[in-house]
């Protein structure tokens, strides 16, 4: 399987990071991760650095494409040749999937019209401004198009494609390798077991990030 990630100045690492460590360990798995040039982009807090091997023009097919998520893929909805590779490179795939904010990004491109998808729940109801169906699940499926909700659940996500495609011998092998076994300490991983006031200060934080990030004012 050809699975390519598409990186991008501004992304969350872990959205990128956590399905490669899980989608590279499938057997058979070639991975490319493709950007606006090859080269090196930055991560949103601009600390990390993360590698692409090809540019957009590199690649003009794959099985599996993966958009992970950040502030930074607001300017890319807005971003016509992206967008136009993302449909070109979808009519390709056998699925088009993405990680947090990239479900915007896929959105954008008009891939999710009509189709229930997620996001970050901070976000993800701004999923219907493009006319996809806004869904409070940790992953989802519709059609060949998966999208996972926020950041960690990109894991989850690749667990899931993992199993589906090699089964549950081989998605319990990686579950194991990458010894993914979550003890938290707080329950407040979704904003519905949070605690109100936490979960009230970040929505306030994360949608001025949002609305600074696409140029609201």
């Amino acid at each position: 399987m050809k699975i390519v990630f598409l990186l991008f100045d501004g992304l969350t690492a872990l959205d990128a990071v956590g399905p490669y460590e899980v989608l590279s360990r499938m057997p058979g798995a070639e991975v490319r991760f493709a950007g606006m040039t090859a080269g090196t982009i930055v991560t949103g807090d601009q600390r990390l650095r993360l590698c692409t091997d090809a540019a957009l023009s590199d690649i003009t097919a794959c099985d599996l494409l993966v958009v992970p998520g950040g502030f930074g893929t607001r300017p890319l909805e807005r971003d016509e040749r992206v967008l136009e590779w993302v449909r070109a490179i979808d009519k390709t795939t056998t699925m088009t999937t993405s990680v947090c904010t990239g479900s915007f990004v896929l959105a954008a491109a008009g891939l999710l019209k009509g189709r229930r998808a997620t996001s970050h729940w901070a976000m993800r109801d701004r999923l219907a401004e493009y006319g996809a169906i806004p869904t409070a699940e940790r992953v989802v499926r519709d059609g060949k198009y998966a999208t996972a909700a926020g950041v960690s659940a990109g894991i989850d996500f690749g667990l899931s494609l993992a199993l589906e495609l090699h089964g549950p011998d081989v998605a319990a092998a990686i579950q194991l390798g990458i010894e993914y076994d979550p003890l938290p300490t707080l329950d407040a991983g979704h904003p519905g077991r949070a605690p109100a006031h936490i979960r009230e200060a970040l929505q306030a934080r994360l949608t001025a990030r949002d609305r600074e990030a696409r140029g609201v004012k």
